[in-house]
């Protein structure tokens, strides 16, 4: 199974804290049944509580443009705080200003630089959804969440859309061969 990401738009927020070497971002990291273009024909799109599993038993980490190597914050380490609502899967996660990659971080976000969101999962139970106009959409119901990420280019980088790449190519060639099975029995009952 192959890691994906999911990045889009969103309005974080930067406040900040109580203690002064360190700063507040939060906001939606996850946005549900907000559908995003993959491609040209293709859809993904996340279900309420797809990760509510992870939530629970899972220590997510907060990074910055999903570098491993920058971490704002962890769910372990209790400075990220994630919870998942009607609207979407909300993140607050407290940035230590003495970490000159986390204040960088931080300050794009703050001066607007920064706008994007994401976050990386792997997908454990979804479903397709073959559109009338030829497209497909899947629709993640369930997933293992590994990050959230603050990102400068909200867009599916190639490398993570391969699994998806494939899995269109499987179903247009599963619609050939059912329409030829179709045609096929058509022509034996006609004989």
């Amino acid at each position: 199974m192959n890691k994906r990401i999911m990045p889009f738009t969103s309005e974080l927020q930067v406040r900040a804290a109580e203690n002064e070497n360190e700063a507040i971002l939060e906001g939606y990291f996850v946005v549900y049944d907000s559908e995003t273009e993959l491609w040209r024909g293709a859809f993904e799109e996340v279900a309420p509580g797809a990760f509510e599993e992870s939530l629970r038993t899972k220590n997510i980490l907060c990074l910055d443009n999903h570098d491993s190597r920058i971490v704002l914050g962890s769910t372990d380490s209790g400075t990220l705080e994630l919870r998942s609502d009607s609207k979407g899967l909300w993140g607050r996660v407290t940035i230590d200003l003495e970490d000159p990659n986390a204040k960088s971080a931080y300050r794009k976000v703050q001066t607007g630089k920064v706008k994007g969101c994401s976050f990386g999962f792997y997908p454990t139970r979804e479903e397709v959804i073959e559109k009338q106009d030829g497209s497909v959409k899947w629709r993640v119901l369930e997933a293992e969440l590994l990050e959230v990420s603050t990102t400068a280019f909200p867009a599916y980088p190639q490398t993570d859309v391969s699994a998806r790449q494939r899995d269109a190519e499987s179903i247009k060639k599963e619609k050939v061969a059912k329409t030829k099975q179709r045609l096929r029995e058509m022509l034996k009952n006609d004989n």
